[in-house]
């Protein structure tokens, strides 16, 4: 009787360390960096803000993260067994951490389903755009589909996927519109050219794995060329934009902001395409867009 007393009060926090542990599956910084681009749609649509547009807001922002979330677990669960296989990653991988495939599936399935939930209040758009998300993300990730590593087919997903997610944030104040693919689009070539970045900082682990990425496929060099091509691309498309009036003219600032990832890019090729120095080129582009994001939302509200 006296063991079972002393146990007893143990069971409610081996609950709550078990149940941390299980969240600890979200890539939380990457569930975060990936809100930009839906939030950012819902503010190109909002108009003039109002308290119940950012209670509307604010929901929308839980349900976009469940959403990500749940396509960063889908992602882990798929490539489970390879990542235990790459030295870069196998720490951080959930089996190592003592947490089952079954809690992981489990905590997948939950986070989607609670993003549908709670986007069911936006109406039928939203929940539908975000159903076709989770659809991009099964054909890339779960097993029975792998387009992971089916070359060109997986940068095709990755850019219909950023512009969903895009489109995504703009149905909830405005219905879907030319504008909306047109700076969506934006978006989307900036997530298929860090998806070929991504690869080819990943090349050495996939190639091990017998993943047949892009990078593996056609080399690494390739892919990353491809990858500051398409940013390329990305920046010209929205200074564009800005000069016809579908975006702000302060987003003209790309122009200026270019020269730095150019000048980035070279560095880490004359570096040597390793996992290292591709990784901190990662760290140092997001940072450029962040400061992007920065300026549409500041000329967004100046502009209202």
């Amino acid at each position: 009787m006296q063991t079972l007393q002393r146990l007893a009060p143990a069971r409610p926090a081996e609950a709550r360390r078990s149940f941390v542990s299980l969240l600890s599956c979200i890539r939380l910084n990457e569930v975060l960096v990936l809100q930009g681009t839906p939030l950012l749609g819902a503010l190109f649509s909002i108009g003039t803000l109002t308290f119940a547009k950012s209670l509307t807001l604010l929901g929308f922002a839980l349900a976009s993260f469940c959403l990500v979330a749940h396509v960063f677990v889908l992602n882990d669960l798929g490539g489970a067994s390879a990542d235990l296989r790459d030295p870069n990653r196998a720490e951080g991988v959930f089996r190592a951490r003592g947490i089952s495939s079954r809690a992981a599936g489990i905590l997948c399935i939950t986070l989607l389903l609670l993003s549908l939930l709670m986007l069911v209040p936006f109406g039928w758009t939203p929940l539908l755009l975000a159903f076709a998300l989770a659809v991009l993300s099964a054909l890339y990730s779960a097993p029975w589909f792998a387009m992971k590593g089916v070359p060109l087919a997986s940068s095709v997903l990755h850019f219909l996927g950023g512009l969903l997610q895009f489109v995504l944030g703009y149905s909830l104040f405005h219905v879907m519109d030319r504008r909306s693919f047109a700076i969506g689009s934006f978006f989307a070539l900036t997530f298929m050219a860090g998806h070929l970045t991504h690869e080819a900082r990943d090349s050495g682990s996939d190639l091990l794995n017998g993943i047949q990425t892009n990078a593996v496929k056609f080399g690494p060099a390739k892919s990353f060329a491809a990858g500051f091509l398409l940013f390329t691309a990305a920046d010209l498309l929205l200074i564009a934009l800005a000069a016809i009036g579908l975006v702000p003219r302060a987003l003209l600032s790309v122009a200026v902001l270019y020269p730095l990832h150019l000048r980035w890019t070279l560095q880490t090729r004359d570096a040597g395409l390793t996992f290292e120095t591709i990784r901190r080129l990662q760290m140092r582009y997001r940072i450029l867009y962040a400061v992007l994001g920065l300026v549409v939302v500041l000329a967004v509200a100046h502009d209202r």
